[in-house]
């Protein structure tokens, strides 16, 4: 099974995110819709991102909707908070030496 990491790794991956996240739910076609590869290949990365638990299905009608699942992206943010004190911290001290060599 994918991890969320694995998922947001590709470059693809990330842009359907976005799509959903914007377009909110979406079949497989208006996924794909500009997107530089075929309907199958986009297909391929919406399973990856719903094993990942980044993507929902559900059908409406005869239609099967593709909506972003958000909540497993609390683990990058986790993962990601320790780098962002850091550069807090890094950019603060910049800023004290500036202010005082002037």
């Amino acid at each position: 099974m994918p991890t969320v990491f694995d998922a947001v790794s590709d470059p693809t991956r990330r842009s359907i995110l976005a799509r959903l996240r914007l377009g909110g739910a979406l079949s497989v076609n208006e996924v794909a819709d500009g997107l530089p590869m075929t309907r199958q290949a986009t297909t391929k990365h919406l399973d990856l991102l719903c094993e990942a638990g980044l993507v929902r299905v559900r059908w409406e009608g005869r239609r099967r909707l593709h909506e972003l699942e958000a909540t497993p992206l609390k683990e990058i943010e986790d993962w990601l908070a320790p780098y962002s004190a850091f550069w807090d911290d890094t950019l603060a001290r910049l800023e004290r030496h500036l202010e005082d060599n002037p």
